[in-house]
């Protein structure tokens, strides 16, 4: 399986943790059980949903601050997971290329949010990218 596969797994586990209220845990290993990933994009998935809901305040943080006159709550919840995920691979994890980032946060973008969601996500990780990480 591809770390596509993975990335879109770990995005559908932080938005059910999201709009659920779900225990982390319990969320991660109902989607592993639902999806088969072998054993190191599992890892993955694991690594960055425990990282995203770790680092929470400073991710969201980190998008108030770049998505000027957007509050994180106000967000939809597809731009808000996605934009958490990337910048969570941006910042702390030095295993995949801020492009990667970027454009994995695109498609993600292009298959779960509306319209808009493309253009501004990649508006706002570019910004990310451009100061260097957290602001």
């Amino acid at each position: 399986m591809s770390r596509r596969l993975a990335r879109q797994v770990a995005f559908q586990t932080l938005f059910q943790i999201d709009l659920g209220q779900c225990d982390l845990e319990e969320a991660l290993q109902q989607r592993l059980e639902e999806i088969e990933l072998d054993e190191v994009n599992a890892s993955y998935v694991q690594d960055v949903v425990r990282g995203v809901c770790r680092d929470l305040p400073a991710l969201d943080a980190q998008i108030s601050e770049v998505a000027q006159d957007w509050k994180v709550h106000r967000l939809g919840a597809v731009d808000r997971n996605i934009l958490r995920l990337a910048i969570y691979e941006i910042v702390f994890r030095d295993d995949v290329p801020v492009p990667v980032s970027v454009n994995e946060a695109i498609e993600l973008a292009k298959t779960f949010g509306d319209a808009d969601s493309p253009r501004f996500i990649n508006g706002v990780l570019g910004t990310v990218v451009r100061s260097g990480g957290f602001a």
